[in-house]
């Protein structure tokens, strides 16, 4: 299978324009036209794990966090990061980081955390904004339905549970085709007037290429006539982090045992805890004190996140709780997902989930 129609599997899951700014995603090492013979699937792409992948005969590696964070002068094999990519470069094989792209599906990260903890009625925590654009075009009223369908299979008019969205208006439009032109109506040097109907559709910005290609490919004019235009719509179902309600509130301490059963870790930090059970709970894998307000503006009772500082601990100010469960151990889950949801898309494939513990961390 080639490395492109795989990295292509992967993005529909999670698109990279998702990702956040400063992070690093989709292709490390590696050529998109690339045989892959075999995938390991693991957390981290460390040295250890490249010879794990040569040992499996995998050469493409899918991996959480990219190994290459930040742009680098010079590949000598100095540190933990550089020795990782010498490898899979010497060894040909290729790596794929996905990271914040999955944190910002509801599937991803804080999902299957959230998932973990038995949380239901999940839902984005904080939803992106910005990530909506809004295409306007115009089509003779005899071919709207055929565009409309075109566009609707590329994704655009999908908002939430619903799909085939729409707005029409009809009009006449004009235009005056030149000497060179092949108008698909009327004849150069004529001026045509014609009934139009103007349509309006949203879609995730992600998919404008494709919607693009559909309309460029279904409209029947030479020159389609369109515009893109991006909106400060919130998407509520794309963002970072998870809320939901467990099934019957808990106890301060039998919650904390609850994350400890659940996740494996052997130590939690957290905060004074709020005089309250703990029914509503939001969840952040990896590093979430940012997302202590908006665990607040949306009445939980309890974030469940990693990284937390010594000050983040007093803004839960008694009425939230605030667990830092351990970074590797809020992301735990994430190979697994990435995993099974390769297995499921690509039939009668090497796919293997790494043996490594990437996991840096250590209790005493």
């Amino acid at each position: 299978m080639i490395l492109g129609e795989i990295t292509d599997i992967l993005e529909a899951l999670a698109p990279l324009q998702l990702a956040e700014d400063f992070d690093n995603v989709g292709l490390i090492t590696g050529d998109p036209g690339q045989e892959i013979h075999g995938i390991l699937v693991t957390h981290d792409a460390l040295e250890a794990v490249v010879a794990e992948a040569e040992a499996k005969k995998c050469n493409l590696i899918v991996c959480f966090h990219p190994i290459l964070f930040k742009g680098i002068k010079r590949l000598n094999g100095s540190d933990y990061v550089q020795r990782a990519l010498l490898r899979a470069i010497r060894s040909e094989i290729a790596i794929y980081a996905i990271h914040t792209a999955l944190d910002n599906v509801p599937e991803g990260v804080s999902g299957r955390l959230a998932a973990s903890l038995g949380l239901e009625n999940s839902r984005v925590l904080i939803p992106k904004t910005a990530t909506i654009e809004k295409l306007v075009t115009y089509v003779p009223v005899k071919n709207r339905q055929a565009l409309l369908d075109a566009l609707f299979e590329a994704g655009a008019g999908s908002i939430g549970n619903y799909s085939q969205c729409s707005f029409t208006t009809e009009g006449s439009g004009t235009f005056l085709p030149g000497a060179e032109a092949s108008p698909a109506v009327g004849a150069p040097g004529s001026l045509q007037e014609e009934r139009e109907a103007q349509l309006h559709l949203t879609y995730p910005g992600y998919r404008r290429k494709q919607v693009l290609a559909a309309l460029f490919a279904t409209h029947p004019y030479e020159e389609v006539a369109y515009e893109i235009t991006g909106t400060l719509n919130t998407h509520q179902h794309q963002g970072m982090g998870m809320i939901g309600e467990l099934p019957k509130p808990m106890e301060v301490t039998a919650f904390l045992r609850h994350l400890r059963t659940r996740l494996g870790t052997p130590a939690i930090r957290y905060s004074n805890p709020p005089g309250k059970r703990i029914g509503k709970v939001a969840v952040l894998g990896g590093s979430g004190a940012f997302a202590i307000e908006a665990a607040k503006r949306a009445g939980a009772d309890a974030l469940v996140t990693a990284d937390l500082k010594y000050h983040d601990f007093f803004q839960g100010e008694d009425s939230l709780l605030l667990a830092d469960v351990g970074h590797f151990e809020s992301e735990q889950f994430t190979k697994n997902l990435l995993h099974e949801y390769l297995t499921e898309k690509i039939a009668n494939f090497a796919i293997h989930l790494s043996e490594v513990n990437t996991n840096p961390v250590n209790y005493f």
